[in-house]
Order: C-alpha cells, then structure tokens, then sequence
C-alpha cells in the first residue's frame, strides 16, 4: 500500500515535470516566433532604427550580442575597429570607459600601451589598470579603432565579448543605420532558423 502510494507520488511528479518541460518550449517556440516576425518587420521596412527597441525589447542579450559579433566579422559592413570607434564615440563616458576596461580585461595594459600612439599608457596612471569615465574622454574614436583593431589581432574572439558588452547597451547599436544595423538583424533571424 505504501510502495503504491510513493510509486503514484513519483509518477505524478514526473508527469508534472514533463508538463512543464513542454509548457516551456511552446514559450521558448512562441517566443522565437515573435521575433522572427519582429526581425522580419525591421528587415523589410525602410527604417530598420525605428524597429530596432522592438527587436531589442524580444530578443535576449545573448542574441543581439551574437548578432552583433557575427555582423562585426562580415565582409558587409565596415571593419571591427571602425564599427567599434563609431559605437565608442556614440557612448556616453561611462559607457566609454567600460568598453575600454573590456579591452584592458582582455589583454594587457602591456598589449595595449603602444597602440594609437601610445594613448592609454598616457592616460593610465602608474599601476592603474582601469580607466576612469573621465580618461576615456581623453581619447578620441579614430583611436578607439586603432585600439580595436589591434585587439582583435590579437585575440579574435575579443569580437564576441564586445558584442555581449554592447548587447547591454542596445541603444547604441541602434546608432550604427545602414548595412551594419542590416546585418546584424540578418544575423540574428539567421541564428533564429538555426
């Protein structure tokens, strides 16, 4: 009678569990589904900017930043460093700053000091290894590309954890239009169809 009781127990539990398991891939399904349709609004229409808070506000930070990452690396839109030196200069300085310290967490002070003509060795203190809001207003976009461009030789896949950085700020990319802001949500409904 009990050995009953517990077996009913048991198999009720792993019923449930299974319903619910199955409740939450239809949600993950209808989830993807509306942005697949939110991307193909933004993709069609003349002003993909004006659809992108949509696309942001439905897909997760790790989909709009592997988007981003992966229209980064395309031969459609303008190198790493030049993307990243446009969104730099769109940041405000905190944002700035940060993006800067994920350059200086990735690679050393030492790796990055001569880049840009020695830009963040000048404004580095001694034995400081971030960089402070107001210093990276020191520095200006064209040398934000040079520091990205030689970040990305060397180690490629500093492209990927940019992308997450600016996923976060995803107002930003907004401000890149044209192909690059194309490509991205191309990438991303690619990704979707995965």
């Amino acid at each position: 009678m009990v050995g009953e009781r517990l077996f009913d127990y048991l198999f009720g539990l792993q019923t449930a569990a299974a319903h619910f398991q199955i409740q939450m891939l239809r949600k993950h399904k209808e989830s993807a589904m509306g942005l697949m349709d939110i991307l193909q609004h933004a993709m069609t229409s003349d002003s993909p900017e004006q659809h992108f808070d949509s696309v942001a506000g439905s897909a997760s930070t790790q989909q709009l930043g592997t988007g981003l990452a992966e229209a980064m690396r395309s031969d459609q839109t303008p190198p790493f460093g030049s993307i990243v030196g446009q969104l730099f200069g769109n940041s405000n300085p905190a944002q700035q700053a940060g993006l800067l310290n994920h350059f200086l967490g990735a690679l050393s002070p030492s790796a990055l000091s001569g880049v840009a003509g020695g830009a963040l060795a000048r404004i580095l203190g001694p034995g400081q290894t971030q960089i402070t809001p107001d210093q990276a207003t020191q520095l200006s976009p064209s040398q934000v590309t040079e520091i990205a461009a030689h970040a990305e030789k060397i180690q490629p896949d500093v492209i990927d954890s940019v992308g997450q950085f600016y996923a976060q700020h995803s107002g930003l990319i907004k401000t890149l239009g044209g192909a690059a802001l194309m490509v991205t949500l191309a990438k991303m409904k690619q990704n979707l169809l995965a």
